[in-house]
């Protein structure tokens, strides 16, 4: 995915070391979309893989289409937030993560949190993010 240029006004305070790989902060303005929380499952509820990245390539995927059905696009993105169920397995998995992210989402990134969680509700699942976006009007 190539280079967007975002709608949006990141937020850094004077002084701050920059971000890398998130947002401090966003500002926006227009339609606001909420997208539940993602899997790394197909569109049929499928798991392809059990691969890290490859369900972090996939839930990205799945955020994208279901942005799509709003109008959305990748850089009217403006929070993530990831559970997953493995700190060690992120942090191991970090440039294909950071390849995958970039196949899918572009050089596009907003605020962001990672949480590690216990589990998640589909036993298969190693990743679940949620979304919001604002689409300008």
């Amino acid at each position: 995915m190539a280079e967007a240029t975002s709608p949006h006004e990141f937020l850094n305070p004077k002084g701050w070391k920059p971000a890398v790989g998130y947002a401090n902060g966003v500002a926006a303005r227009g339609k606001m979309v909420f997208l539940g929380g993602h899997i790394g499952w197909n569109g049929q509820q499928e798991f392809e893989t059990d691969d890290f990245a490859g369900q972090v390539r996939q839930t990205l995927s799945n955020i994208v289409t279901v942005l799509a059905e709003a109008g959305g696009k990748p850089e009217h993105i403006v929070r993530l937030t990831w559970y997953v169920t493995s700190k060690r397995e992120y942090l191991d998995g970090i440039r294909e993560v950071g390849r995958a992210y970039r196949e899918t989402i572009g050089k596009h990134f907003p605020a962001m949190a990672l949480v590690q969680v216990v589990a998640l509700v589909e036993d298969r699942a190693k990743v679940e993010i949620e979304a919001t976006a604002v689409i300008p009007d």
